[in-house]
């Protein structure tokens, strides 16, 4: 055995240690050396000569990369996120991205309403920012599935399942939005021909719903993040009148509203991982999705009480965006985008449709409090 010899396995070695648990190594290295060792030795009485470099580090190489080596004695999972949660991973990915497309959508949209000077440069932006949540959200699916696996954390729903939970997971394929309408289409239109005299309302599928409280944790999370400033979404609040740039400043209630606004998205994020994991228990999702519909309702009402929600402002001109009751008028929806288009008419605008949202959600909030009334009646 020759010094040079000693000195390619040390290295090899070396790099193989790096890879190791501390407490393990000196055990680890000693019986891997012991291993190439007799492997040299034994190359080296068949050939009856001391081996070449290219003979040594053909024995190294059969044995294996040192990340590929110390792999075989750490404990715990060999890849990152094992074959059994990557579908998962993978649902989460495509209905993430589907989110953070229609709310980049709509944040161009809103700045189009301005009249933009630059509708390529908006694009851009667009996309740009697109990418940029879309890079985020896949790392924290990532890291969240990598704990899973490393942790082997399986909540109840990878195998307590049933069938008719399912539908919602196409969700997270766009092609099949368009067959899907057409086929309700196609049963409806069979069902008036055959049963002209006798139609009866078609009953609803049952809502998948592990499918649909995933949905819900990723959006409300991705609002979440963005709501205490890790994800930013480029472009939103700024817009152009005329080729000038103008800006939406936060009215005082939001500051106000910080923390509330906070705890009502994480509550609504707890309300769908209890789903998850305990879809069956309905009694008790039900009362816990009146609670946060309650909280909801009272964040609702007091930001629409608040009155000035915004301020949009242009070089020297300002303009209030503000709800009033009547601006819940539909002569007002039928006339959108024909005021003028300076900072007045925008702002205008703008406060004719979040006091329309507002109330969209009121609403949406007392119908899912009172069907959760209904399910907790029924059990």
């Amino acid at each position: 055995m020759t010094d040079k010899t000693e000195d390619m396995i040390d290295r090899y070695l070396e790099a193989v240690a790096a890879q190791l648990p501390v407490e393990e190594r000196d055990d680890i290295i000693a019986e891997l050396k012991d291993l190439i060792l007799s492997r040299v030795e034994a190359r080296e009485e068949e050939t009856g000569r001391s081996l070449t470099d290219d003979e040594r580090e053909a024995i190294l190489k059969a044995i294996g990369h040192p990340l590929v080596v110390a792999a075989r004695y750490r404990k715990g999972p060999d890849s990152l996120i094992g074959p059994e949660l990557f579908p998962y991973w993978l649902y989460g990915a495509k209905a993430g991205l589907l989110i953070l497309g229609a709310v980049f959508a709509l944040g161009l949209v809103i700045r189009l309403i301005g009249g933009s000077a630059n509708f390529g440069q908006d694009i851009a932006q667009a996309f740009h920012g697109f990418f940029g949540a879309g890079l985020t959200l896949i790392g924290s699916l990532t890291v969240a599935g990598a704990v899973m696996e490393h942790y082997a954390i399986r909540p109840k729903w990878l195998t307590d399942w049933r069938v008719k939970d399912l539908g919602a997971f196409g969700l997270s394929d766009p092609s099949t939005w368009g067959m899907a309408a057409k086929s309700a289409g196609e049963r409806m239109q069979a069902q008036a021909s055959t049963k002209p005299l006798r139609v009866r309302p078609l009953r609803m599928r049952q809502t998948n719903v592990v499918g649909d409280a995933a949905f819900t944790f990723i959006a409300t999370g991705m609002f979440a993040l963005w709501w205490v400033g890790a994800v930013h979404f480029p472009g939103i609040g700024v817009m152009a009148l005329d080729g000038e740039t103008a800006r939406l400043s936060p009215a005082p209630i939001w500051t106000v509203l910080f923390v509330p606004i906070l705890a009502y998205a994480l509550a609504q994020m707890g309300v769908a991982i209890f789903t998850v994991l305990q879809p069956q228990a309905v009694r008790m999702r039900a009362v816990l999705t009146i609670l946060v519909a309650g909280f909801g309702l009272w964040l609702t009402w007091t930001i629409f009480q608040a009155g000035d929600w915004f301020i949009l402002s242009a070089g020297t001109d300002s303009a209030r965006i503000a709800g009033d009751l009547a601006l819940l008028d539909f002569d007002l929806v039928r006339t959108l985008g024909d005021g003028p288009r300076d900072v007045a008419g925008i702002a205008s605008t703008l406060s004719i449709v979040g006091t329309w949202v507002l109330a969209f959600m009121g609403l949406s909030l007392v119908w899912s409090a009172v069907t959760s009334l209904g399910r907790l009646a029924r059990g």
